[in-house]
């Protein structure tokens, strides 16, 4: 076995580990890259990329056949050919990962190493069957993967994951997905959109990870116009019927269904990849679901030499945070022990199904209800949105009922992607709904809808503060 000694090993090569190799090799320490699974990145191979090829390509044919009601003609004609997008999706797929792929094979001879690894001292790691590692302090970094429920199991060979979707060579006529998530609901959409018939069965009522119950049950109700979409399904039934997944269930008007199926899509959610790593030898406390504690500002498990990055922490399954999770753990790792801790950017997530949806700070249910204000939009008779056939949606914005600052916000409507960003953006600022609306408006724009939901806000604060508002720009008519 090959004895190698380094001072910072990070274990995965997917968007944090890559970003915790890059912050330790610029600090101006030896560092390994290690990796067992495909090389790629979970974003590039078979998350963000992938999926929103698929969607572009589903919303590209919603969009054209949508232009009837505007007078242009012969748009019904449109159709999928399904072999084709498929194709289409993994070609330009395949262009993101090559560049990751590119990055990797311009690294000297030895910096990356290929193998499972495990934990054998909390200093040292064992890479399959031909390296052990020595560190003077490690990152692990090895992100997620889908779950899979046991009762989804019955359907054998007709169950596929969001990761296996995109090697398909045709779809489904019809098929059921399970899950009321991002994936889900982003897969689910884009699949409908391109002509399958899809039938859509959550867990609970949970909706995009939405917490705001009006916010939520608008998206779903949104999603339930384009295919048949349960939040909180019911099963009497779910076996596999002559090569044929078959689901016996009550809709929620009451009515029992038998269904039959060509495929079953299992978008559940992904959980850590930890349990190949024997963190039992790591010598690193662990919570209830086997991950390691950590502080976020700093990455460091304990006070350990060993720090978390991206998926696998649990926290943030967000591309965005991993790339800086990696960079803070890989900084930190390079100068152990003299660990810093930072203030991490704002929480920020987006669904890009139609209409979007957005999180954006606070989480609603962790507010102090009695000290929040709830400044609120819809977007059926917004302006731009009606000028785009894309009126539906629900925006609430949350601050502080005494000092105006923002808290967070929770939204389903058109160009949720953008609006987010500036909530976002005034919530690092720590912007209070008066500063937020001293800023520019454009007419007409769907943003005139984040005024209005701030204007409410500001509204309610001053109503808290029995003060009258100041005088501010008017909107414009529409």
């Amino acid at each position: 076995m090959n004895d190698i000694k380094v001072d910072v090993a990070v274990i995965g090569a997917g968007t944090a580990g890559m970003a915790a190799f890059r912050a330790a090799r610029i600090a101006g320490v030896s560092a390994v890259l290690i990796e067992s699974g495909e090389l790629g990145t979970t974003c590039a191979r078979v998350g963000c990329m992938p999926s929103k090829l698929l969607l572009a390509a589903a919303n590209g044919l919603h969009d054209a056949q949508a232009l009837a009601p505007r007078g242009i003609e012969g748009t019904h004609a449109l159709e999928a050919d399904y072999a084709h997008v498929l194709d289409y999706v993994r070609r330009e797929r395949d262009y993101f990962v090559k560049g990751v792929l590119d990055e990797m094979e311009a690294l000297p001879g030895g910096m990356l190493l290929r193998g499972q690894t495990r934990f054998e001292t909390a200093t040292r790691l064992i890479v399959g069957d031909a390296a052990r590692v020595e560190a003077k302090s490690i990152v692990i970094a090895t992100g997620a993967a889908p779950v899979v429920p046991d009762e989804l199991k019955v359907f054998g060979d007709k169950l596929i994951t969001s990761d296996d979707l995109f090697e398909l060579r045709t779809l489904p006529k019809r098929v059921a997905v399970f899950g009321a998530g991002p994936i889900a609901l982003e897969l689910g959409q884009a699949l409908a959109r391109l002509g399958v018939e899809v039938f859509m069965f959550g867990k609970g009522g949970h909706v995009a990870a939405l917490t705001d119950t009006p916010v939520r049950d608008t998206l779903a109700a949104a999603l339930a116009d384009e295919f048949y979409f349960d939040p909180d399904a019911k099963f009497e039934g779910m076996s596999l019927e002559n090569g044929q997944p078959t689901l016996r269930f009550t809709s929620p008007d009451g009515r029992a269904h038998v269904e039959r199926f060509d495929l079953v899509l299992a978008a559940t959610g992904r959980a850590p990849n930890l349990k190949p790593l024997a963190l039992e030898h790591a010598g690193i406390e662990l919570n209830k679901k086997g991950v390691p504690l950590f502080d976020e500002a700093t990455m460091q498990c304990g006070k350990s030499a060993i720090f978390i990055a991206g998926d696998c922490d649990g926290t943030r399954p967000w591309l965005h945070d991993a790339a800086d999770e990696g960079k803070l753990a890989g900084d930190n790792a390079a100068r152990f022990p003299d660990v810093r801790a930072i203030r991490r950017k704002v929480p920020f997530s987006i669904v890009f199904s139609e209409p979007q949806a957005v999180s954006v700070g606070a989480s609603y249910d962790d507010l102090d209800k009695q000290m929040t204000v709830t400044g609120e939009v819809s977007f059926e008779n917004q302006g731009r949105s009606r000028v785009m056939r894309q009126n539906r949606g629900l925006l609430h914005v949350y601050a502080d009922a005494k000092t105006g600052k923002l808290r967070g916000a929770q939204g389903c409507g058109p160009a949720m992607e953008h609006i987010g960003h500036l909530l976002a953006w005034a919530l690092q600022l720590e912007l209070t709904l008066d500063e937020a609306l001293k800023l520019p408006f454009y007419h007409p724009v769907v943003e005139e809808g984040l005024r209005s939901a701030l204007k409410d806000a500001d509204r309610k604060c001053y109503e808290e503060r029995s003060e009258t508002p100041p005088a501010l720009p008017s909107a414009a008519g529409c």
